[in-house]
């Protein structure tokens, strides 16, 4: 007898459904599996068979054959052991065939028969959804995560035992049988409260221009480089910016919870991510890690902060080839890995904001202090390359906090992250009038030709900025970058033209790299 069973896979960042079939005939008694697979997915059949018969059924003297398409994709990390041994129920009389139709199941087995969690239940529900199938049964600790697609019903199951008794149920038994699980996604985002886990920008002293650089950066979802000694606040500051960012949408959150459910990192209770993700890696995180891949491949750290902030603390710790690896991500908003076994696609707009010392020791232009030969600066600073500066819009010195701003803290009132953020809030919605009926979002986001459309200058700021141009030495990129920050200036401001004023201050934002980068390497 021949059995049919529907379950599903990840591949890269997208799923596919697979067709498991059981064929249970005459002939030596054993199982054999085919399809293209790896050595895990080989192992599915002793926990399978362990499961069964620990649910007190008898396997009968047969031969099985077990196969799992389509044949031309090579079947790693994937788990497929609850509808394998449905499969083999349906084929040995145990299940009825029928009440499988519209099903997918999904599903680790434990030796006794338990169901264990799974990676990746949110893209195959969702690719379950538009295939037109109406059940996915799967682990219980998986059922919120795939509960969060609307349209389809969801059982979440604990044992081989509660699958057998649910698809051998009537029709109108199953759902008092188990309860299909249902979650509020509206619900969820009205319920959430304004928890910034206790940062808030009102907790730092001093560094006013640092954070209207941030709120400027915020405002447009520019890149930005923070350069200054041990302790002026960099990381105090960067650690804020999720606070002041607008709130994930649905249809965001939804995109970064797909991510984070192929990379595994969605539980039971922490089945939807609603908050922006702030990712900030070690320098010594290797490669792989960064950008993505792996044997079995799987999205790296520039992937899990999609959406969100990917912080780089000691940034010229950073080998500089890794580094470099951003290059693509930052420019294409998305990391392409090419391996022998297929293209993977992993989504990665982030806001990249890095942290650095000027210096090895920290303390360079201070010579009472820094110690450094012009050679080791050089070579400090030399491991970020001039591609990956250039791809920065805004760059800000964060200099030695003063005394005076940390003694008279009962004098002032530094603004709330919930201030700025209502400023930042105000921009992002004359970007979105902007750019309505466009793929643009942002500020950051333009093109040299959008540019020329929303970026238009009066004669006295086309003067100011062509002289600060031949000044400066921009390059053309860093051109486009300082219009597009000062359209962000003026979003903030309220301004519908750019003024000189807001020209001004965008180019004050390549100062610092002029003053660190281009001058040592005279």
């Amino acid at each position: 007898m021949i059995s049919s069973v529907v379950s599903g896979a990840v591949h890269g960042i997208s799923s596919y459904l697979m067709q498991i079939e059981v064929d249970m005939s005459d002939g030596l008694p054993g199982f054999s599996m085919v399809g293209f697979l790896s050595s895990e997915v080989k192992e599915t059949i002793d926990r399978v068979k362990v499961a069964i018969r620990n649910n007190g059924i008898k396997l009968p003297p047969s031969k099985f054959t077990i196969n799992l398409s389509p044949a031309d994709i090579k079947k790693e990390g994937v788990i497929v052991d609850l509808p394998v041994a449905v499969g083999i129920l349906v084929a040995m009389g145990e299940i009825d065939e029928n009440s499988l139709e519209g099903t997918i199941i999904l599903g680790e087995l434990g030796l006794d028969g338990d169901v264990k969690h799974i990676k990746g239940t949110l893209p195959i529900v969702r690719k379950a959804k538009e295939s037109g199938y109406n059940t996915v049964i799967l682990p219980r600790s998986n059922a919120k995560e795939g509960a969060v697609i609307d349209g389809i019903k969801i059982i979440g199951v604990e044992t081989l035992g509660e699958v057998i008794a649910y698809l051998n149920a009537n029709s109108g038994e199953k759902d008092m049988l188990i309860t299909p699980t249902k979650v509020d996604i509206e619900g969820i985002f009205k319920a959430i409260e304004e928890d910034n886990n206790g940062l808030d920008f009102a907790d730092i002293n001093g560094q006013a221009a640092v954070k209207r650089a941030v709120e400027i950066a915020a405002a447009g979802f520019h890149h930005i480089l923070v350069v200054g000694p041990p302790g002026s606040g960099k990381s105090m500051v960067a650690k804020r910016i999720p606070t002041i960012l607008p709130p994930l949408s649905v249809k965001e959150s939804l995109e970064v919870s797909t991510i984070y459910s192929v990379a595994g990192m969605l539980g039971e209770n922490d089945f939807l991510i609603t908050k922006r993700p702030f990712v900030a890696p070690h320098h010594m995180i290797t490669e792989t890690a960064l950008v993505g891949g792996g044997r079995i491949p799987r999205p790296g750290v520039i992937s899990l902060a999609h959406r969100g902030v990917l912080f780089l603390d000691e940034m010229p710790e950073f080998p500089r080839n890794k580094l470099d690896m951003l290059r693509q991500p930052i420019e294409d908003r998305k990391i392409n890995i090419v391996r022998s076994r297929g293209n993977f696609t992993y989504p990665a707009d982030f806001q990249m904001v890095g942290a650095l010392n000027p210096c090895p020791c920290g303390y360079y232009p201070d010579r009472n202090k820094c110690k450094c030969t012009p050679n080791e600066i050089r070579r400090y600073l030399g491991r970020i390359s001039g591609p990956i500066l250039d791809r920065i819009d805004i760059c800000i010195e964060a200099p030695r906090v003063d005394i005076s701003d940390l003694t008279e803290k009962t004098k002032r009132v530094n603004e709330s992250s919930r201030t700025i953020k209502q400023r930042v809030m105000k921009a992002r919605e004359i970007q979105e009038k902007r750019f309505a009926g466009t793929d643009l979002r942002f500020n950051s986001e333009m093109s040299p030709k959008d540019i020329q459309k929303h970026c238009k200058l009066g004669i006295r700021e086309e003067n100011y900025l062509e002289e600060a141009f031949c000044r400066m030495e921009l390059s053309a990129r860093a051109y486009h970058k300082v219009l597009r920050v000062a359209r962000t200036i003026a979003d903030i401001d309220g301004s519908e033209n750019i003024q000189q004023i807001h020209l001004c201050e965008a180019l004050s934002y390549r100062l610092t790299d002029g003053k660190y980068w281009h001058q040592n390497e005279e």
